[in-house]
């Protein structure tokens, strides 16, 4: 787990192998020399942005900073790590792409807003709390996650994949996810206000298909997403309220308590091997002919649905 005291300790051995002082790396970074300082004696932490700036100029990668081993080059000499800093320079094509590896934290009230190319790890991390506002979470692999209070507003989590997690009362106004996939994870009490769900996959992660209560989405906010091509597999769907147009979605082996569809529009929308669906209730929906007769043999309740024609009227 990462701590203050354990990073400052890291920061100040690497500062020394390099033979620079706190005033000098501080002159690197634009900050004081005291806040150096502060850092080193464990008082406070450098944020996400400037721990990177710290690895380029101590010549670490990101890792170096949480784990127990050291990975500081000692066979480079200030003189050489200027030269191979120097080196990659020239270009941003050519500057070296840190491999960014999070896992494992205890992130508490951190603020990582405005994030960018964090595309790797962020694993069996504990954050509570944290700002990740506009940030670009795209690519980004989550496992064995406890996410809890988290404000993820604005982002792109575009093509990322988040499994076996717990997700509770976050927020993902207006986010990107365009792609990604859930699987094995329990989402309870999020904002998805605004969302872009396209392509979503919300999947057991059970090899059975068996629908538990501890892979479910219940008491989300959900309103004015897009839904195109998104798909539920075997998940327990609770406390939610579906609006708008739902087009090539696909229900299958779900369980459903307190569903609602208002307002919506359903095209092209199957619902396949679902239990319970009577429970589902829609008010003021359309839906075309396919749907319907999915929705019929499920022996949903169709009060509430006006059939669609082909020529998109009212029949």
């Amino acid at each position: 787990m990462l701590d203050t005291k354990k990073i400052g300790n890291k920061i100040a051995e690497a500062r020394k192998k390099l033979t620079i002082s706190q005033a000098q790396l501080a002159q690197k970074l634009f900050i004081s020399p005291q806040a150096v300082g502060k850092w080193e004696r464990g008082e406070s932490m450098p944020d996400i942005i400037t721990l990177n700036r710290l690895a380029e100029i101590l010549g670490v990668d990101l890792n170096y900073f949480s784990e127990d081993k050291e990975t500081v080059d000692t066979e480079i000499t200030p003189v050489e790590l200027s030269k191979k800093q120097s080196a990659e320079l020239p270009s941003e094509k050519q500057q070296k792409k840190l491999s960014w590896d999070m896992s494992c934290g205890n992130w508490m009230d951190a603020d990582f807003s405005g994030l960018k190319n964090l595309n790797k790890k962020f694993n069996s991390s504990n954050m509570q709390r944290c700002l990740f506002v506009d940030s670009d979470m795209s690519g980004l692999l989550l496992k064995n996650n406890n996410v809890d209070s988290c404000d993820f507003s604005d982002s792109d989590f575009s093509n990322s994949h988040i499994q076996d997690s717990n997700l509770t009362n976050n927020l993902f106004k207006n986010c990107s996810l365009k792609g990604t996939r859930f699987s094995g994870s329990y989402i309870y009490g999020c904002n998805f206000t605004g969302a872009n769900f396209t392509g979503v996959e919300f999947k057991s992660g059970g090899l059975t298909g068996v629908v538990t209560k501890s892979e479910a989405l219940e008491k989300n906010t959900i309103a004015n997403a897009v839904w195109n091509r998104t798909s539920f597999n075997a998940m327990y769907i609770a406390d939610i309220v579906f609006e708008g147009t739902l087009e090539d979605c696909y229900f299958e082996n779900c369980g459903f308590t307190r569903v609602t569809f208002q307002k919506a529009t359903l095209i092209n929308t199957f619902f396949k091997n679902n239990k319970k669906l009577k429970r589902i209730r829609f008010i003021d929906c359309k839906a075309d002919r396919m749907t319907y007769e999915f929705l019929k043999q499920g022996k949903a309740d169709l009060t509430g649905i006006t059939f669609l024609t082909e020529k998109g009227g009212n029949e």
